[in-house]
């Protein structure tokens, strides 16, 4: 039996979405980290400390860049490796 796949999305657009959130990422993830280094410098400049929920959602987020990282370098790799 044939698949239908009208409404699969296209390899064009499937890279197309993942460029666009690519880029998007790559704004969000400066402007973030721009924050980041001034909450920095501010907690080291008034000796101040952040709560326990900041801590374990930055660690959360770190596990989860990680992840992205690996899985977007596998579809690059993929994409270097195709015939």
């Amino acid at each position: 039996m044939a698949e239908n796949t009208s409404d699969a999305p296209t390899v064009e657009t499937s890279l197309e979405l993942l460029s666009e959130a690519v880029g998007k990422a790559a704004d969000d993830l400066r402007a973030a980290r721009a924050v980041l280094d001034r909450a920095r410098a501010d907690i080291a400049a008034r000796n101040t400390s952040v709560s326990r929920r900041v801590v374990g959602a930055a660690e959360r987020v770190v596990t989860h860049l990680r992840e992205t990282d690996e899985a977007l370098r596998d579809v690059v790799k993929e994409l270097e490796e195709r015939d």
